[in-house]
């Protein structure tokens, strides 16, 4: 089964995906830090229990990993594909991770909460994303009993996620508002409506090939809607300003920006040794002359170049070639696996 991200699709020109994670406790069981390894377990076995019993079709299309039997590499290129979190990987006590087999929806047992509910979509599309993750959260209550309060909602480990518990996110790929320095004009701002933007990794990464993740940072106090309806209005500022900015440059800047694209294009093409930094420039620089017409392909099939990105990075390098390697060698291996899966211009 094709995952989300190799599926051919019309991807919106600036919004690469759209995230809806929910927080959920149980009730009877300690939050945090203060779960010890005992209680873990019997968590964790008595999740998986409960879905895993379901039906046939939720057999079938899920599957149950226990996080701290994963091979390192298997967990970082789960961290790169953006099912896991970098937290749960560094956690001793017991983990699990339930995931469809095309990783859209993933459940993470005893992370920061006892469970985070994750629906990852294609393009800008928040209300099949809050669905999906809504019909998850429906089948885990079946079961399990919550931790909620009349007053409060959902309780949470942490404190800033108290409420609906939801955090609605998009991935979005901004090179013209980087480039131009008018990003972090527009990231001064939005703080201020409860709105952050960070890394392509989440919180204390930073952003590569222009890729970033803006989501909403307040869940008390705030309907699903309200959350949603903030975090779409900043959202569609932004893409609105990155269309703009990209429409002055080409007019300003026509040769410049084609030289630019084309020599990036050229890079990719012949290079022998490539690091995670400078594939992830040249590519955003391919994929931003994509959308824009400047650069077109040969082949008729649809090509993905976020999909090459998440190929690329050094754990999923390494699983896509069957071997461990040094940095140097990823290098190299990085540059001959975009030479050999990048498609031919016109």
């Amino acid at each position: 089964m094709l995952k989300w991200y190799e599926q051919n699709t019309n991807n919106h020109d600036v919004v690469i995906s759209t995230r809806i994670r929910l927080a959920r406790n149980l009730k009877n069981y300690p939050f945090g830090n203060m779960l010890l390894q005992d209680k873990a377990v019997e968590l964790t076995q008595e999740v998986k229990k409960g879905f895993l019993n379901q039906s046939e079709s939720v057999n079938h299309f899920f599957e149950f990993y226990n996080i701290n039997d994963l091979q390192n590499v298997d967990k970082i290129a789960l961290v790169e594909r953006h099912v896991i979190s970098p937290l749960i990987v560094k956690k001793e006590a017991a983990t699990g991770l339930i995931l469809s087999k095309d990783e859209s929806l993933s459940i993470m047992v005893n992370e920061e909460d006892h469970l985070r509910i994750q629906s990852i979509v294609q393009g800008m599309n928040i209300k099949k994303a809050l669905e999906e993750a809504n019909r998850l959260d429906d089948l885990l209550e079946s079961y399990l009993q919550y931790a909620f309060d009349e007053k409060y909602g959902y309780l949470t480990a942490c404190p800033t996620n108290v409420g609906t518990g939801l955090r609605s996110s998009y991935m979005i790929h901004v090179p013209a508002l980087e480039t131009t320095g008018k990003l972090q004009i527009i990231l001064d701002a939005i703080g201020k409506f409860g709105i952050t933007v960070r890394g392509i990794y989440g919180e204390g990464t930073q952003g590569e090939g222009s890729v970033f993740q803006i989501s909403n940072q307040i869940t008390l106090g705030q309907s699903e809607e309200e959350i949603i309806d903030n975090l779409n209005s900043i959202t569609n500022q932004i893409v609105e300003q990155e269309r703009k900015v990209r429409e002055n440059l080409f007019k300003e800047k026509k040769h410049q920006l084609e030289d630019k694209i084309y020599r990036s294009y050229g890079i990719l093409k012949n290079a022998r040794i490539l690091t995670s930094k400078e594939a992830m420039s040249f590519l955003s620089d391919l994929k931003i002359g994509v959308e824009m017409g400047i650069i077109k392909f040969k082949s008729e099939e649809y090509f993905n170049i976020y999909e090459l990105m998440m190929s690329i990075q050094p754990a999923n390098l390494q699983k896509n070639s069957s071997k461990e390697m040094v940095v140097e060698d990823r290098d190299v291996e990085r540059a001959t696996f975009i030479r050999n899966n990048l498609p031919k211009i016109k």
